[in-house]
Order: structure tokens, then sequence, then C-alpha cells
């Protein structure tokens, strides 16, 4: 088996053995090659000390040097370059308290955490596997190295790793591995909240985000996301839905596209159905005002995970509207208003959520649903196509016309604007420079007036 190595580490490894040390690409890069993927970093591992590492190159920068790893920088491009080593205990559960440089290659990939990303490769020597990581990729299966007890005890997110390359690569996990994982969720919680975003921002833009749902049987989301373990447990006995609201949540995750933004909406839309729910005489379900306290937890929990604040506004603000329509008549009037409040550049968020949202229900009045979307959609067409005034800085006078009337900056400018919004938001075609101004002059007359 030939591996195409970019130019860079093929010069790296070359260099290396040319002065008497071994090297090999290894871990993702190896597994990705193998599996037909394009790998998104190509990482070296040799038998050179990193003081050896840097003599050979011009330049180098001390990336994590502790822990004997050195990044070789290549006109634009980087290498990490990290020699042979035995890890010591991770009392912390994340990373080793101390390292030990070894010349020993199979002791350096004892210490990975699955067999797929435990193999090595150059030229020369092929694919070294020393633990089985091929066998486990011809049967799709997410295995540890060694003793899973041990890999799980010194970095608990390795955990939320395994479940994270199962629904990246559609492999299913070892059953010994999957058991040992149950018993090392607490530590999870000894792991940093940026960690574990980046690992379950990964599963959900995976081919499998429904693999949420191992994440709760293992008891992982108990620790990482408690909210939608409640979730799982809610039942909907409502005619439009036909799952507990964690799996619905899951089924909506599928459905919509693949964005990290996109995902976490789906995955917090409902977040708040828990707190809302109610059941009238009839043992029919109800989550009245649901969106509203989903968005409201969906800050809290995306805060929690140090998410930044762009896409904390953005997932809050689909959350916040992804049930419009659902209920009440819609206008073209009640569109206008909502792409006015909403902001129209979420309107094809809105779509996209609305659909999944449908796709993860019953099929109760599912043709009335499409409907409403539908003529949702078309008021949308024509309130873009007919440039109708959704903000104040498309009105057809600003701050400036009002200045010129005698009108100060400050609350009554606001107000006079908010208030000529709200008259062309009903009624379009007054947006018109004379009309406006007219009827902010009976507008200060009325003010005068009652004075």
């Amino acid at each position: 088996m030939k591996i195409d190595m970019p130019q860079g580490a093929k010069y790296i490894i070359k260099e290396l053995t040319e002065s008497g040390y071994e090297a090999y690409i290894v871990g993702g890069c190896v597994r990705d090659s193998i599996l037909g993927r394009n790998p998104s970093d190509w990482d070296i591992t040799t038998s050179a000390r990193p003081e050896d590492v840097k003599k050979l190159f011009r330049r180098t920068i001390d990336t994590g040097i502790q822990h004997g790893t050195v990044t070789v920088m290549l006109k634009d491009e980087s290498y990490e370059v990290t020699t042979y080593r035995i890890d010591g205990e991770y009392t912390d559960h994340r990373r080793p308290d101390a390292v030990t440089f070894t010349d020993n290659l199979s002791q350096d990939l004892m210490r990975r955490d699955f067999t797929i990303n435990a193999m090595a490769y150059n030229d020369d020597k092929g694919v070294i596997d020393i633990y089985g990581g091929l066998e486990d990729l011809k049967s799709k299966k997410i295995r540890c190295v060694g003793e899973p007890d041990d890999r799980f005890d010194e970095d608990a997110l390795r955990i939320m790793r395994a479940v994270r390359f199962a629904a990246q690569l559609g492999f299913t996990i070892d059953e010994a591995t999957s058991r040992a994982a149950t018993g090392h969720t607490e530590e999870l919680n000894k792991v940093s909240a940026e960690r574990i975003e980046t690992e379950l921002t990964k599963l959900l833009i995976s081919p499998h985000p429904e693999l949420l749902i191992t994440m709760y049987e293992l008891g992982i989301m108990d620790v990482i996301l408690p909210e939608l373990s409640r979730c799982f447990e809610t039942p909907q006995n409502n005619p439009y839905h036909r799952f507990d609201v964690g799996r619905h949540t899951v089924e909506v995750v599928r459905n919509v596209k693949p964005t990290k933004v996109m995902r976490y909406a789906a995955l917090l839309h409902d977040i708040g159905k828990p707190d809302m729910k109610t059941t009238d005489a009839y043992g029919i379900d109800h989550f009245k005002m649901h969106a509203k306290r989903s968005e409201e937890m969906a800050e809290d929990i995306l805060k929690r995970l140090r998410m930044d604040n762009d896409t904390i506004r953005d997932v809050k603000t689909i959350i916040l509207w992804h049930d419009y329509g659902i209920s009440g008549k819609i206008t073209k009037t009640s569109v206008r208003r909502m792409l006015s409040n909403m902001g129209p550049e979420y309107f094809e968020s809105f779509i996209d959520i609305r659909k999944a949202d449908m796709k993860g229900q019953s099929d109760y009045l599912q043709e009335e649903k499409e409907y409403i979307l539908q003529q949702i959609m078309s008021y949308h067409d024509e309130i873009i196509q007919e440039k109708n005034a959704l903000s104040l800085k498309e009105l057809a006078i600003s701050g400036k016309d009002l200045i010129e009337l005698g009108i100060k900056p400050g609350r009554d400018m606001g107000r006079i604007l908010g208030e000529l919004l709200e008259e062309v938001l009903d009624r379009p075609e007054l947006n018109d420079k004379e009309t406006l101004l007219s009827m902010v002059k009976t507008m200060v007359k009325n003010i005068s007036g009652g004075m």
C-alpha cells in the first residue's frame, strides 16, 4: 500500500532518515489516506529528539516542545514533528504530567487513543500497524488501543472522540470500548468547555449527527448537555409529534444544512420544551412559548461552551423564529413584520429549520403545514421583489431630514422614525419622502398641541 504524501512531508521524512533517525507520517493522515479521504493535517513522528529536529530545519516553532512537538515551517506550509514518547500519568484526565522520549515506535503508537489512529507510514516501510488498525478500518470499528479503561482514564475527552469518529466515518463503536466509556463520563467535568465544544461541533456537522443518541445512551449527554438529556426523557403526547423531544431534535439536526449555526440551532430549538410542558384534561401535551424559553436557554448553553458572539446571535435568532407560522393566519403584512423583526438575512435559515422541523413531526395536518410554509415563501418573494422597507435605514427619510424639520436627535426622533416604520410595514406605499415628511409634520403638530 502506497500513500501519496505531500512533498513537504516527504522532504521532512527524507531529511530525518538520511540523518540516521526514524520518521513516519502518523495518526489521522494515515487513517484518512487509507480511507480515500483528504487529510487536513500531516503529522510526523520520529525517533529524533526535539533539539535534533530544530538543528535539521531552518524554520521551526516550539509548539509543544515539553511534549516533544516542534512545528517545521516549509514556505507557507507547517508540519508538526513529534518525538516518539511514552506518556506519564494523566492526573488531570487531559494531558500527561510528564513524557519520556523513547526510540521505540510501538511504544509511541501504544499511547494513542484508537487503533485506527495508531498507524504510521513511510515509503520505505509502508504501513506500520501494530494494534490492528487496518482490520478495524475494514470492519468499520472504533476500538481503543490496549485497555479502554486506561485510554479513557488518561483523557476523558476520548469518550466523545469515539462517538465523533463513528459519526464522521459511519463506523460503530467496539463493545468493550463502549462499556468502558460509560464508567468514565463523570471525568468529562474536568475537560475544558472549549475541548467539549470542538468535539460536539465536529459530531454535529458530521454525516451522522444522529449519534447524539449514542452520546445520550452512554451517559455523555448527562455531563456535557444535561438539558438535552431531559429532552430525551420528555414525551410529546400530541398529534403533531411521533417522537419524544430528544429524538425529534435529532431528526431536525439530521435534516438541516450541516453548518455550525444551523446544526446548533436545530440542536437547541426545542431545548426549552421540558420547562414549558403542560398537559390538558384530554391528556394532550402542549409547549406554549417554548421557542422563547429555548432561545434563553440556548444563550446560556452556548456561553457555557465558550461559543463566539456571532454564532450565539445567529443561533438565538433562528430558534426564536423557528415556530413562526405554526398557528394563526398568515398574511403578507404579518410576513413583512416577521422579516422586519427577525431580519431578512435569516429567512433562508428559517425555511431550512421549518422544513426540518416538519420532517421530525408526525403526518398530522402535514399538507396544511406545507401550504402555510409555501404561503410564507411566496409572500417573502413578493416583499423582496417589491423592495418593501423592512428597517429604519430603508425608510425614504432619515434622521437628517427630521433635523431639517427642527427635530433634535434623541428619544423623540427615535420614536417618530419607529412609528413611521410601523406605518410603512402595514402600508408599503407610504414609503415616499414627501408622504413621510407630511406624516412627520402631523406628528409634530399633535405633539405640540398636546403640550
